[in-house]
């Protein structure tokens, strides 16, 4: 069994088009492909009919130029009409243009980002994807921010690109029918503005890109030293209470000035090269729109060409040089583009690999059957990298029982209870549930979501309906009866609650969904022994028909279950087997013995 191949961050750019378009091309097909055809033709016939009223409105500065030359003063204001004619339908189709532009990158970010979401939650990848793939980091930012910056941009610079290249083809056909002829030191050229305008746009497209990528490089460079900024202060503030005990206040403000330092002079980098890019863009913004007309002023002052004819040849070059700088405009963001949908093409492989695997290769069959015992067959337990933690296990586990997993450090024992609950696929053999059971796992940390307290200890049954004398019975036998006033108070409990109050929320929970299986994996860790002592105590009296399968180091476990399963390492692999009944008494009884010196010191004390 071999590790997930995921996509490189260097992943070249032929590569990463071909795999970001075979990703995309789903929008086009299936459900949603009615709804995205009708968008992107309803784009292009928009595009087209833009060029159109960018061609009259060049044709228009020939007609109300002439008129203006010839003094006739009916064909001018004629023109004008005509002007504010061709102006209403611009601003309708920029309009019409706007929306269907923006709903089509809405509508494509939805289905692009649920298609992810969808693939990130099938069968636990989003578990298994920080244990097997832990270099693809982030994937909630990668399906959020990286999928906006790489589908919006695919959209912007695709209308962009189709209306530079139609642009360039219609106004390159003005410049060459109208301009005709340009005579330069003696010399005539046939095509003379359609080649200065070549000339020009390359010239100035040659000289962005050689400013473009130190720019690209020093923006990068930038954003590293202020993502390093954020990280330093956000670990001062998740730290915060560490570094006011110890007084290291004066340590965290010199990495803080060090770091800021840091930005400050990447930003000076930054600084120097947009500098340079504005000193060409204005340039350009000078000199475009005045070039055609010192080319052009010699044939009309001969005559050759009428004014209308000049202006018209400024308004087309102009228009040219906006498409043949196309590319230039949009370097930076093309390579913005680049990198977050490398992120998002990463995530998209790598869920697809543990898709490939899942079906594929041998996996642990977790499945349902109309038995009542919890049943290990022939089970083996591996890591990700295909290194066998657990090998040959056979157990089982009957309605009611009570199995405490011990063993030392390594041999698996989490990861096997992570088998049993279905978080684990990776290894062979058969775990067998009761189909109609219900089956509730309680980790060191229980889950505590965002909201009331009430939905705290609901979850994941929040849509459930209790009544609250029975959630403050479970709460006042959990040890948690000061909270039953806050019982609807929305807000951040896992913050509020210490460790060992959020273990009794865990217990309080199991009170009220009362499953058939119960795992518990180190879920007294952060409990005195009393404490735990009580709490373990719901299984002999409230929740004695729970099967319960546990895991923990804690002295005093042993009398709570009824087997104890030893995880012996081997050099292959752990073995399961039944613990000794007679070291198993002793340990009992030295814990007995502990117990009671204690009860004797406090009856001394007191």
């Amino acid at each position: 069994m071999s590790d997930v191949s995921v996509a490189s961050p260097n992943i070249e750019d032929r590569r990463l088009r071909i795999q970001f378009w075979r990703m995309m091309v789903g929008f086009w097909r299936g459900p949603t492909a009615r709804q995205a055809w009708t968008l992107t033709l309803a784009l292009l016939a928009l595009i087209l009919i833009a060029i159109a009223v960018q061609y009259g409105l060049n044709r228009w500065n020939r007609y109300f130029f002439d008129a203006l030359e010839s003094k006739d003063a009916a064909t001018a204001s004629r023109a004008v009409v005509l002007f504010l004619g061709i102006c209403a339908v611009a601003i309708l189709v920029a309009v019409a243009q706007n929306w269907t532009r923006m709903t089509l990158q809405a509508h494509w970010r939805r289905w692009t980002t649920a298609t992810l979401a969808g693939l990130w939650l099938k069968d636990r990848h989003f578990y298994q994807l920080s244990i097997a793939a832990p270099e693809v980091d982030g994937p909630e930012f990668r399906m959020t921010d990286d999928v906006r910056i790489a589908v919006d941009p695919v959209v912007d610079l695709g209308v962009g690109l189709i209306n530079a290249a139609l642009t360039a083809a219609v106004f390159a056909g003005v410049l060459w029918s109208v301009g005709g002829a340009v005579s330069l030191f003696g010399f005539s050229s046939p095509g003379g503005f359609v080649a200065a305008a070549a000339l020009y746009g390359a010239a100035n497209s040659l000289l962005m890109l050689s400013l473009g990528k130190p720019l690209i490089s020093a923006t990068a460079s930038k954003n590293a030293a202020e993502a390093q900024n954020r990280f330093e202060l956000v670990r001062i503030r998740e730290n915060a209470e560490s570094i006011a005990l110890i007084g290291g206040e004066e340590d965290e403000r010199r990495t803080i000035e060090t770091t800021l330092g840091s930005v400050l002079a990447r930003w000076g980098g930054v600084i120097r090269q947009q500098s340079l890019v504005v000193f060409i863009v204005h340039g350009n913004v000078m000199l475009a729109p005045v070039l055609p007309l010192l080319i052009g002023a010699p044939k009309y002052l001969a005559g050759e060409m009428t004014l209308g004819n000049l202006m018209q040849l400024a308004a087309a070059f102009v228009q040219t040089q906006v498409a043949f700088n196309w590319l230039v405009d949009n370097f930076v963001r093309l390579a913005e583009w680049r990198a977050s949908a490398g992120r998002v093409v990463d995530l998209w492989l790598t869920l697809a690999a543990f898709r490939r695997r899942q079906d594929s290769e041998e996996r642990i069959a977790r499945v349902g059957t109309e038995g009542d015992a919890v049943e290990m067959t022939g089970l083996s337990v591996s890591l990700h990298n295909g290194k066998v933690v657990i090998r040959d296990a056979d157990a089982s586990i009957h309605p009611g029982e009570k199995v405490l997993i011990k063993g030392a450090s390594g041999t698996g024992k989490s990861t096997l209870i992570r088998a049993i609950a279905g978080l684990w696929p990776w290894g062979s053999g058969r775990i067998a549930l009761p189909a109609r059971a219900t089956l509730l796992f309680q980790p060191q940390k229980p889950y505590i979501p965002l909201g009331s307290l009430r939905n705290a200890l609901l979850y994941p049954t929040t849509g459930v309906m209790r009544d609250n004398a029975e959630i403050a019975a479970a709460m006042t036998r959990c040890g948690l009866r000061s909270f039953i006033g806050r019982l609807d108070d929305g807000d951040r409990w896992d913050r509020i609650l210490s460790g060992g109050q959020q273990q009794r929320l865990g217990f309080a929970r199991l009170l009220l969904q009362r499953p058939d299986i119960v795992i518990l994996d180190e879920a007294t860790s952060a409990l005195d022994e009393e404490s735990q002592q009580s709490l373990m105590e719901l299984f002999r009296r409230e929740l004695s028909a729970v099967t319960l399968i546990s895991v923990g180091h804690r002295p005093g476990l042993e009398e709570f279950h009824d087997r104890i399963v030893e995880l012996a390492l081997k050099s292959d692999g752990a073995m399961m087997v039944e613990a000794d009944p007679v070291a198993e008494d002793k340990r009992q009884l030295r814990f007995l013995a502990r117990v009671l010196r204690r009860a004797a010191r406090r009856g001394g004390e007191a």
